[in-house]
């Protein structure tokens, strides 16, 4: 195992210039406009030596990195990448893996954490680990269409790459039965165009089809969309790998340009008189 850096709320990560003990960092990228990006991270990035992570992804970091090495992959390379910042970080290198949002939501985090507990990384003992979070998507969805995520909810990713869509589709329909709030990840890709619809069947299985639906595209990163439509009509609009969209519950309401799911506030509180 690496040894993982606790550190105290607000202390800066450990910067040391001696290299014979190396650093992973596992780095959340946010949504991509450097705006988004944490102050830890972007300092992480600076202070790196090796930059590894998905080509895209790497681009909108690219100002920041320009004096690094950097090594990019494509799409389905993940173990490939993960791999290779292990082993520059157990040589001694200070290495910095990147993904988009937060590393532990659907990023590279678990998979490091996956190939550290099933091969044997000679020197990993040495090397310390730390994830730097980031700015997730549900999050980044959830300002740009209101406050669809004030009451509990579920995230269920569609892509049937690595989960079978049955286990997908058993989620998704307890997830509705619950009346959870669902933000939807990869909803559609190139070579995935039937999950969306099939996902949308389960749902009206369980609630009406004026409920509320937002959908966010590439948020706070060029060409950003932002609709709110329903269940009904959500698959009247195009979607995909950067698309993020939210169901919600029995409650969730839409006025002007925003979609609300309430806290429960208007049952304690008299909302409509001023006080």
């Amino acid at each position: 195992m690496l040894l993982v850096e606790c550190r105290l709320l607000g202390e800066r990560p450990e910067m040391s210039d001696d290299r014979k003990l190396g650093k992973l960092f596992i780095v959340g990228l946010g949504p991509g406009d450097l705006e988004h990006l944490t102050f830890e991270a972007k300092e992480v990035l600076i202070r790196s030596d090796v930059i590894v992570g998905y080509k895209t992804y790497i681009e909108l970091v690219r100002e920041l990195i320009a004096d690094k090495q950097v090594i990019s992959t494509g799409m389905g390379e993940e173990v490939e990448r993960a791999a290779k910042a292990v082993s520059l970080a157990v040589a001694g290198k200070t290495v910095s893996l990147v993904s988009s949002g937060d590393p532990g939501i659907y990023g590279m985090a678990g998979l490091v954490f996956e190939l550290l507990h099933s091969r044997d990384y000679p020197g990993a003992a040495e090397v310390k680990l730390q994830v730097v979070s980031g700015v997730p998507a549900l999050c980044t969805a959830a300002a740009l269409l209101g406050a669809p995520l004030m009451h509990d909810f579920a995230c269920i990713s569609l892509s049937d790459r690595l989960t079978s869509w049955q286990v997908v589709a058993s989620r998704l329909g307890m997830a509705a039965e619950g009346d959870f709030v669902i933000v939807l990840y990869n909803p559609r890709s190139s070579e995935r165009q039937h999950q969306l619809a099939e996902a949308r069947k389960i749902l009206l299985q369980h609630r009406s089809g004026s409920t509320p639906v937002g959908i966010v595209d590439s948020a706070f990163r060029e060409g950003q969309k932002v609709t709110i439509t329903d269940l009904e009509r959500m698959l009247d609009f195009d979607v995909g790998m950067t698309s993020t969209i939210v169901v919600g519950n029995s409650t969730t309401f839409t006025f002007d340009q925003w979609m609300v799911t309430p806290r429960g506030y208007g049952a304690k509180y008299a909302l409509g008189s001023e006080t």
